[in-house]
């Protein structure tokens, strides 16, 4: 059978079951920017005291970021950042206008997301023109025709392809876009659904003294991740006996924290895009994570115990110390989050893929005993954004 523009339109042949599955991930990352570099350019703009420089220091050193990925960073380190940024000169010079980076973000983000997007293609075995469904997501820059005429274009997809872009929802989109992809495939089984996140945070670092503020520049880093999301049937759902190709999406969670509106905000500056991260986070999520997830496993007959993988978004050392307790799990389920953090810093919403990618590899080179026993392995994977929301997803193995 052919569609309206002449091509043929692929069905499996085999009935599917609705079982909705990420056939395949892909990462991509920019040259590696060292966070002592980061701290430097970070303490010339923002530092006018001694007692300024130390405190700023003991962020960037106890912020649990060792390196990461910054489109800035063109191989010249600390002289890229310097010549992009420039030195606040005269009062209240606030660094690269929004448009000045907004230019840099609209040159960058489609190459870094492509590479991603054909990692994560090549990964499930899945052709290009066989993608019904496109998911981009970004909240560091904007521009139109975006990435997903970008990509359409760049990747060869079908020219009807269906779009969804998720903007300017922080950390947690990729939990989003995760969930509307899942709704896609179990309306439509032969649905195969590209999502794409690309972030490119270090084009944002903030000048002056602003401590809230100061905390992003030691965390956030440049990104981006992609997976095809489709159906499984019984003759692709394994490839070597019992060990299932990736990741099962089982359900999703959403919770609005009460009183939590100011606790991380991201606006639109003048003078690049304004993250505020408040110290009451880690209480906030002290206080209501813990009943939260456990009522949304609950309903899918599990309880935390029953828990194999947790999948918990490292926006930063005090945020996994404050899950950690708050769920009651030890730092070996907290080690691939951490991990994560020291190699890639925050990469916003493309951190969760870089995640559960290192989950799954982690899983085969060292749980192989594990593996050939089989049987179902649940995954928690929790993140938090700006409302103060917390996302949530039960995957299994």
């Amino acid at each position: 059978m052919t569609d309206l523009l002449g091509e043929t339109i692929v069905r499996d042949a085999t009935p599917l079951r609705r079982s909705v599955s990420l056939l395949g991930i892909g990462t991509a990352s920019p040259p590696t920017l060292s966070q002592l570099d980061a701290a430097a350019v970070s303490e010339e703009f923002s530092c006018q005291s001694d007692g300024q420089r130390a405190w700023l220091r003991r962020v960037f050193s106890h912020s649990g970021v060792e390196q990461r990925g910054s489109v800035i960073n063109t191989g010249e380190g600390l002289a890229d950042l310097r010549a992009f940024y420039g030195p606040p000169a005269e009062a209240g010079l606030r660094g690269p206008t929004t448009a000045i980076r907004m230019t840099r973000y609209a040159a960058e983000a489609p190459v870094l997301a492509e590479r991603a997007a054909r990692a994560a293609l090549e990964a499930s075995g899945v052709a290009p023109r066989r993608i019904t469904h496109l998911i981009t997501v970004s909240c560091t820059g904007f521009y139109a025709p975006g990435l997903d005429v970008e990509l359409t274009g760049r990747l060869d997809l079908r020219p009807d392809v269906r779009r969804v872009h998720i903007g300017f929802m922080g950390c947690h989109a990729a939990f989003n876009a995760l969930g509307a992809a899942k709704d896609a495939v179990t309306a439509d089984p032969s649905a195969r659904v590209l999502v794409c996140c690309v972030e490119l945070s270090t084009l944002h670092f903030a000048y002056g003294w602003n401590p809230e503020k100061l905390v992003a520049n030691a965390l956030f880093a440049d990104g981006a991740s992609a997976c095809v999301v489709g159906a499984e049937n019984d003759e692709n759902q394994k490839v070597h006996g019992d060990v299932p190709r990736g990741w099962r999406l089982i359900e999703t969670a959403s919770l609005l924290l009460p009183d939590s509106r100011d606790a991380m905000t991201w606006r639109i500056g003048d003078h690049g895009f304004e993250m505020t991260l408040s110290a009451e986070l880690p209480a906030l999520i002290g206080r209501h994570l813990r009943s939260w997830c456990e009522s949304w496993l609950a309903k899918e007959g599990l309880a935390l115990s029953d828990v194999r993988y947790w999948a918990i978004h490292p926006g930063g050392p005090k945020i996994l110390a404050a899950a950690g307790e708050a769920l009651g799990i030890g730092e070996p389920d907290l080690r691939a989050s951490r991990q994560i953090l020291a190699q890639h810093g925050n990469m916003s919403s493309a951190t969760l893929l870089f995640l559960l990618n290192r989950l799954l590899q982690n899983r085969k080179s060292g749980d192989e005993q594990e593996a050939k026993e089989g049987g179902h392995r649940p995954c928690a994977a929790i993140g938090f954004g700006p409302g103060l929301m917390a996302e949530g997803l039960l995957l299994e193995l």
